[in-house]
């Protein structure tokens, strides 16, 4: 029975990480290449997420804006006056690659670029109303010059008609700017308008694997919805169309990318009405919007103010979870994909990024991980150990048992069933140790996709970047030979620690070999295996390799303390 498990534990292994393999896009950088996009006026102007304003007059469409610049210590670009946009944010900490002169990561970018990525701040009117209100094409006045933590920037535009628009945008020492959309209604009339934010995405951005979600995500009145870029297209060439639209308080919804979020959040208590939606163009536009869910009535000689908040940054669960505290914004940490098993991958994150601090490097740290959970798991991987070589010793009994009752299936349940009350020994304990470890190795496999610390994180010797594969192939002897043999395949790529895993697994088997008989055929099957480990996982990101190799060699060192410590010739513990 041992053997069997053993077996079956193994292929299972085997075809998570051929299912891991294939559902697993290959590692890409963090922009996309470039692709045509629509003009900025196409698409821009159609938006249902919330309606877009009127275009307005030509003399200001053809007005060339200033910009100012924004300058923070995470953050640099500029706020174009030309409608109000933040399209133009670089993240000072973060590179594209790990060459020196590298570009910074470019989080938002402007209409016309390869990437258009950028923060629309505006107002709609309300039904009945029909104010002139500014739009993208509305060239707005300010007496600042630079928008830093210590100097916030207000924005003014009149439209002629007794309605005055201001827009006051501050930013922290991160990256959350704050919002203050102020109207002044000098009209005689009443008017009803809605202030919105709107993330805006002109591109076909890549779509994100399964353990780290890339697209619109939203949190409202506590309820998280996310979606595909692809799913957000389907049905969009129908007229008003909205993917998704939500309503309630304490929210947010933005553009999620693995490592970066954007996203629109109003003040702590403003009822909202939160949307995904696509306009269709050449390729189009994702637009994740958020609105005042009430008409603001601005009576004559009064004014209205609302307030909201804009973050445009890196997704570090710590800085997320302090402006949920700090601003009423529920559950931004959520814009991390922390999966299924949350309550097991939330501690496991916040430990693993304990130990980098304290560290300093990151497959250390994975690797401090790994040991930690080893020593916490180690009781129940000793007794279950102790019960599978006890049920081992009981193996000649069953099987007397067995051969004695064969035509009295019944009888023979029964008493194989006493047998294993009288030794006091549970037949499922060897399984409970796999069963608990496959959550743990779910988790973990999760953690490495989306902890932005194992971005560009170095390990030791060749090692540069722990998210990416081990760049060592055997079929070129290690780059000595001009050609990358996975160009034909991507199975031919054994590296150093791919080899160094699947040695790893065969000493494993040894160890249990040593202490089970196997027939032939299940003999030359397990020997098979650690050569289909070295070719699947070869291509995984290094982190995983080491993760692996050395949470093999503590099982072995566990397993021969357990041998030692019982006398019993205890089968290898998969935990």
């Amino acid at each position: 029975m041992d053997t069997k498990r053993i077996i079956a534990a193994t292929l299972l292994s085997a075809l998570i990480l051929i299912g891991f393999d294939y559902f697993m896009p290959k590692p890409h950088q963090d922009d996309p290449h470039p692709v045509t996009h629509a003009p900025a006026a196409q698409v821009q102007n159609s938006a249902p997420t919330p309606a877009a304003p009127a275009v307005e007059a030509a003399s200001e469409t053809q007005a060339t804006a200033r910009r100012i610049p924004v300058t923070g210590p995470d953050v640099q670009g500029s706020l174009n006056l030309k409608g109000a946009v933040l399209d133009d944010l670089i993240l000072t900490k973060y590179r594209e690659t790990l060459a020196k002169d590298s570009p910074l990561v470019r989080l938002l970018d402007k209409a016309g670029s390869a990437h258009p990525t950028f923060v629309v701040i505006g107002w709609t009117n309300a039904p009945g109303s029909n104010a002139r209100v500014p739009d993208l094409n509305t060239v707005w006045e300010s007496s600042d010059e630079t928008l830093t933590p210590d100097h916030p920037v207000t924005l003014h535009w009149d439209n002629g008609q007794g309605l005055v628009f201001s827009i006051q945008i501050g930013l922290d020492e991160h990256y959350m700017f704050a919002v203050s959309q102020t109207v002044e209604n000098h009209s005689g009339q009443p008017v009803a308008l809605v202030p919105f934010e709107r993330v805006q995405r002109d591109y076909d951005a890549p779509e994100g694997a399964f353990t780290a979600h890339e697209g619109p995500i939203a949190v409202i009145g506590g309820r998280m919805q996310d979606e595909s870029y692809k799913n957000l297209r389907k049905g969009a060439d129908h007229p008003d169309h909205v993917s998704w639209l939500s309503t309630g308080t304490n929210g947010w919804d933005g553009i999620s990318d693995k490592f970066w979020l954007t996203a629109v959040a109003p003040a702590d208590g403003t009822p909202v009405s939160a949307s995904f939606a696509y306009v269709p163009g050449t390729p189009g536009s994702y637009q994740v919007g958020m609105s005042t869910q009430n008409a603001q009535q601005i009576m004559p000689n009064g004014s209205i103010t609302e307030k909201s908040h804009v973050f445009a940054g890196a997704k570090v669960v710590s800085l997320l979870q302090g402006y949920s505290k700090q601003l009423g914004i529920s559950d931004l940490d959520k814009a991390i994909d922390f999966g299924w098993f949350s309550f097991l991958t939330r501690p496991l994150l916040t430990l693993l990024h304990w130990l980098y601090l304290h560290l300093g490097n990151f497959g250390l740290a994975l690797m401090a991980l790994t040991l930690i959970v080893k020593i916490v798991l180690f009781p129940l991987a000793s007794k279950a150990a102790q019960s599978s070589a006890r049920m081992r010793l009981l193996a000649p009994k069953v099987k007397e048992i067995r051969e004695k009752n064969k035509d009295d299936p019944m009888a023979m349940n029964q008493k194989v069933m006493a047998l294993y009350r009288e030794e006091k020994v549970s037949p499922a304990s060897g399984c409970l140790p796999m069963l608990i470890q496959a959550p743990i190795f779910f988790c973990l496999y999760k953690i490495l996709n989306i902890s932005i610390d194992a971005r560009h994180a170095p390990f030791f010797g060749w090692i540069h970047d722990l998210s990416m594969p081990d760049p060592t192939n055997v079929f070129n002897l290690f780059g000595l030979l001009p050609f990358d043999p996975t160009h034909y395949s991507s199975f031919l790529h054994v590296s150093i620690w791919g080899t160094a895993l699947g040695l790893t697994f065969w000493l494993l088997q040894r160890q249990t070999s040593s202490t089970a008989s196997l027939d032939p055929a299940q003999a030359r099957m397990m020997q098979f295996m650690p050569l289909v480990y070295v070719f699947f996982m070869s291509g995984f990101p290094a982190s995983l390799l080491v993760y692996y190799t050395w949470n093999n060699l503590l099982t072995i060192a566990q397993q021969m303390f357990i041998q030692r410590r019982t006398g019993l010739p205890v089968p290898v513990s998969r935990t």
